[in-house]
């Protein structure tokens, strides 16, 4: 076996507690009166309808303007993104065509105290801003210049195996059409993002100048994503903006007690996993205990946006779920490599010779099984998700709950892979060097 330096062990067992530390905690510190918060801890997180609650709201037209179809689809579609870059993912949003009206379910805050449902949906019922800026992020054009946005189709590669590439074509005003042959002009063969508010929608690259008003949006869309795009950008040129025309709190079906109940739940049962994993199996049972501390960390962190790469998350009943079913998981690839390893001393190999081919013919039936599980996240994310592709079936309710339970098990995975497989046995290797530890029996085996 290839050894793995004593210090190793030590070094990448600090790091990842001191991760975890900062991770379950967060790191805030008070700016005078203010608290500002450098990284986010489980405190943080946005607690789904069903633990914390949340609010009900019906948004209109302000001032009763008779409002079309599409100009409601637009108004949906620009709450929905707004919610989705707010980290809010349980949520529930439904047109009612006939009276003009949109009904929006979500969880509180985070850090809300008041639970006010007037100063909630306050955020979502403001006018959309529609933005064109240039790649130094400078806005160049806003959305009043937009006349409209459409879904069409490139039919100049049109054919029996190629139905062509669905477009968003926009239509500017007349001084919307003077400012945007200036800036294709300009920016020529570069980019020019479009942005709602701080969410960007399209980074479309400038390939001719633009002069007639016309300008049309091209790139991967599919059916769906164009018209979303396209009902997007409408929405930021709306006429009118969006107000409550009713709102009111909603119950938890959980609630905060039981929460804590789980909290203290979850405490004793990894206290005796804990225990079970190091009484059997001695040293690996320990390293796993590390790990599966690292793993639940990493876990967590996805959600609360510890990482920037990843969006806050809103966390639900079925997302607690699926960390408890990966955390599951992670044990149950510590023991296999550690009954591996027991397999090998019993056929008389070293200590060694144990761990290395332990290790490696563990490998095949954790990734097996692993796997399994990250297609079927995958297809609950892809399926569930807030663009959801199978919608016209299931509904949109059906967003928070399935898509939080496909997230937090497919986080919950890959930080397995993380520190269940690859770093325990870098701690395991490395641990395996230190003299006094190099006894058969600390690694499983029988005698010394």
């Amino acid at each position: 076996m290839k050894r793995i330096s004593k210090p190793v062990f030590f070094i990448v067992a600090i790091l990842i507690i001191a991760f975890a530390f900062t991770a379950f905690a967060g790191i805030k510190y008070y700016d005078g009166d203010i608290q500002k918060t450098v990284l986010k801890g489980i405190g943080d997180i946005r607690w789904g309808i069903d633990i914390r609650g949340g609010v009900e709201a019906t948004f209109k037209p302000a001032g009763d303007i008779d409002a079309t179809d599409e100009q409601l689809d637009s108004a949906k579609s620009i709450i929905e993104t707004r919610m989705v870059s707010n980290g809010i993912t349980d949520y529930e949003i439904y047109s009612d065509y006939g009276s003009d009206r949109i009904i929006v379910r979500f969880p509180w805050k985070e850090d809300d105290t008041n639970f006010d449902p007037v100063s909630a949906v306050d955020e979502l019922a403001a006018t959309a801003n529609l933005t064109f800026r240039n790649p130094s992020g400078e806005v160049v054009m806003d959305g009043s210049a937009v006349e409209s946005a459409r879904v069409g189709v490139d039919t100049s590669n049109q054919s029996s195996g190629n139905p062509g590439q669905y477009l968003v074509l926009l239509e500017l005003n007349s001084e919307g059409a003077k400012t945007f042959a200036d800036i294709t002009t300009q920016y020529l063969n570069q980019q020019i993002s479009i942005y709602m508010d701080e969410t960007m929608l399209s980074n479309p690259t400038v390939q001719s100048v633009i002069s007639d008003g016309s300008a049309q949006i091209s790139g991967n869309f599919d059916a769906e994503s164009a018209t979303k795009l396209a009902n997007q950008i409408n929405g930021g040129a709306l006429p009118f903006s969006l107000e409550a025309a009713s709102y009111s709190g909603i119950s938890p079906t959980l609630g905060q007690n039981s929460l804590t109940a789980m909290g203290y739940a979850a405490i004793i049962a990894f206290i005796l996993i804990a225990l079970f994993m190091i009484i059997r199996y001695r040293v690996p049972g320990f390293v796993a205990v590390i790990a599966l501390v690292g793993q639940m960390a990493l876990a967590v962190a996805a959600v609360t946006r510890y990482f920037n790469a990843f969006n806050s998350f809103t966390m639900t009943l079925p997302g607690i779920a699926g960390l408890i079913l990966s955390v599951g998981m992670g044990v149950d690839a510590n023991i296999i490599t550690a009954e591996r390893i027991k397999e090998e001393f019993r056929s008389g190999k070293t200590l060694d010779s144990a761990i290395e081919k332990g290790t490696k013919n563990s490998l095949t039936a954790i990734i097996d099984g692993n796997m399994t599980i990250v297609i079927v996240s995958i297809i609950l994310l892809l399926v569930f998700g807030p663009s959801n592709i199978l919608s016209w079936i299931f509904g949109e309710s059906t967003t928070g709950t399935i898509y939080a339970f496909g997230y937090t098990l497919l986080m919950g995975v890959i930080s397995n892979f993380i520190m269940g497989v690859w770093l325990s046995r870098v701690m395991l290797k490395s641990i395996s060097g230190v003299n006094f530890l190099r006894k058969k029996w600390l690694f499983g085996g029988e005698g010394k």
